[in-house]
């Protein structure tokens, strides 16, 4: 039988000796009791190694790894976590040695479970400088983006031809058209609401008929423009940031600037002139249907016939409370397309900032809108239109 035979360029080669098994010294010398660490301290190595060194009391002056041939991070955590437990001094160990004993001295920490315990008091005090300075940033940027919206509206005013005709038409009828059945249901039962609850506490004077001039000084001067504006900040408002910033977050709006197109023409200002037109209209519908929804009430409960109803109307509702309804609704759409728009293009980073920042653009709308509510009811008293 012939031989099998090694390739023509086939070369031998040696073969190392076997690595030794990890192992350890204790003795005692000039410094104190050391323990000598040889052979390869490596995971495959170490055999009982762990448990003689678990079994290791007392303190120890000295770790000697000159009698290594080979560590890894197993071998160096090891090493640490002995030489912390004894207090030893750790000698000996070579470039390689040296590096991984620093990287896993600078990992052995302890693992933080959670924030650190902070006072209740201070945590307040940090919650409510927190809201604070959010607070006072955000009224900045609102201001900004009024100036922002004057500069672009004066703009539209010197170049008519620059007034998006289409996009205009097309938020009339979001804002308005598309709300009236919501707006007119909600104010008619608002209407009824006012009715009942205004003739339980009058019946108790016997001037149930006072219930007339409590739902019509009311709906026209207070309810029905303010009812509206919450209605509309709700419904447009957060559709105006959604939208808004959804195109944000696509780099729409970052596109159109590149292209020369201002957001300012295209995405803001139909919002803003649809809204302020809108308004009036939606808040004298809005009064107009809570008074029929009182007026229904009144027929039924009070006996109070639709015509005497009319006429008792006309008699104790001034137009000064009409004209006061009117004045207020522009200014209230405005501010709600305002702060929708301004926190459509806040939007940055990912899609869960849409709704935080449409949030923010509902209470926002809805808490400037009271407060200048109460600033125009102040207002207007003061001149005398009561």
């Amino acid at each position: 039988m012939g031989q099998i035979g090694l390739p023509r360029n086939a070369k031998w080669t040696s073969v190392s000796p076997m690595t030794q098994a990890a192992d350890l010294i204790e003795r005692d010398d000039a410094q104190g009791r050391a323990v000598s660490f040889s052979g390869s301290l490596s995971l495959a190595h170490l055999g009982d190694l762990p448990q003689r060194i678990d079994g290791i009391e007392g303190a120890i002056a000295t770790i000697d790894l000159h009698g290594i041939d080979h560590i890894d991070t197993i071998g160096a955590w090891i090493v640490h976590r002995l030489a912390v437990r004894t207090g030893a001094q750790i000698m000996g160990a070579d470039g390689d040695a040296a590096r991984l004993l620093d990287v896993v001295a600078r990992n052995d920490q302890p693992l933080e479970t959670g924030p650190p315990p902070i006072n209740p008091v201070l945590r307040v005090f940090d919650q409510v400088g927190t809201a604070t300075k959010l607070t006072a940033h955000t009224m900045v940027g609102l201001i900004g983006f009024l100036g922002a919206t004057v500069i672009a509206t004066g703009t539209l005013i010197r170049h008519p031809g620059r007034i998006r005709i289409n996009a205009v038409v097309q938020r009339l009828e979001v804002v308005g058209i598309s709300a009236l059945g919501i707006i007119g249901l909600m104010s008619f039962l608002v209407g009824i609401v006012i009715a009942q609850q205004g003739s339980v506490q009058l019946e108790q004077f016997g001037m149930e008929v006072l219930t007339v001039n409590l739902v019509g000084r009311l709906t026209f001067r207070e309810l029905g423009v303010l009812m509206t504006a919450i209605m509309v900040a709700g419904r447009s408002g957060s559709a105006f940031a959604a939208q808004i910033g959804t195109m944000q977050l696509n780099e729409e709006v970052d596109a159109m600037r590149t292209i020369g197109v201002s957001p300012m023409e295209a995405l803001v200002m139909p919002r803003i002139l649809a809204a302020v037109i809108m308004m009036p209209l939606l808040g004298f519908y809005a009064s107009v249907m809570a008074v029929i929804g009182g007026g229904f009430l009144c027929a039924v409960s009070l006996d109070i016939p639709p015509v005497t109803f009319v006429q008792r109307l006309r008699e104790v509702v001034p137009l000064t409370d009409l004209y006061i309804g009117l004045i207020k609704a522009p200014v209230f759409g405005l501010i709600i397309a305002i702060a929708g728009c301004f926190q459509g293009l806040q939007v940055r980073g990912n899609a869960e900032e849409v709704g935080l920042r449409t949030t923010a653009a509902v209470v926002q709308a809805i808490f400037i809108v009271i407060v200048l509510d109460a600033i125009f009811a102040v207002f207007f008293t003061w001149l005398g239109w009561k």
